[in-house]
């Protein structure tokens, strides 16, 4: 019934010998669940932001398109982020990009995604000031999220890392 499921992805619960081991990968489930359920609302990480105490009205929050910092050989710099042609936010530890989702770590998709985009087909305008604005109500949600990203980055790994050898 599931084969198609499971051969894109692993089933969800371990089949362990020890019920020891069974308990503590069922409460990093819960933990994990309520970390990536709740990302919007835990505690962001304090990573350096240069520029944003001189940022006065809710337009200087204003994302068009996120990029990371300048190149360090021909590896891009992954510990700044260009938030905007005000902000650049600095510090972000690169455990942070050791949590990776559908092949990408989440913060790339959070800097992909937290822009204002064209659909070329439809010529539909996608911003996500927009949705910082008037669905958070909150213009600096996409500076924040990138924050919030990175604690549950951290977290989902330390979470990973805890757990029992997996021995079926």
């Amino acid at each position: 019934r599931y084969a198609d499921n499971l051969m894109k992805e692993l089933p969800r619960i371990p089949c362990v010998k020890m019920a020891a081991s069974f308990r503590r990968f069922s409460e990093a489930g819960r933990q994990l669940a309520e970390l990536h359920l709740n990302y919007e609302t835990v505690t962001p990480y304090p990573l350096q932001i240069d520029g944003v105490d001189l940022l006065s009205k809710p337009e200087d929050y204003r994302v068009t398109k996120m990029r990371y910092g300048g190149k360090t050989g021909k590896e891009k710099d992954l510990t700044s982020i260009i938030y905007n042609d005000l902000v650049v936010i600095k510090g972000i530890p690169p455990q942070a990009y050791e949590y990776v989702v559908n092949g990408k770590p989440a913060l790339d998709w959070v800097v992909e995604r937290q822009a204002v985009t064209t659909d070329k087909a439809s010529g539909i305008v996608n911003d996500a000031n927009d949705w910082a604005i008037h669905t958070m109500h909150n213009p600096k949600y996409p500076l924040e999220l990138v924050q919030r990203i990175v604690t549950v980055s951290l977290e989902t790994m330390k979470i990973v890392r805890e757990l029992p050898e997996l021995e079926i």
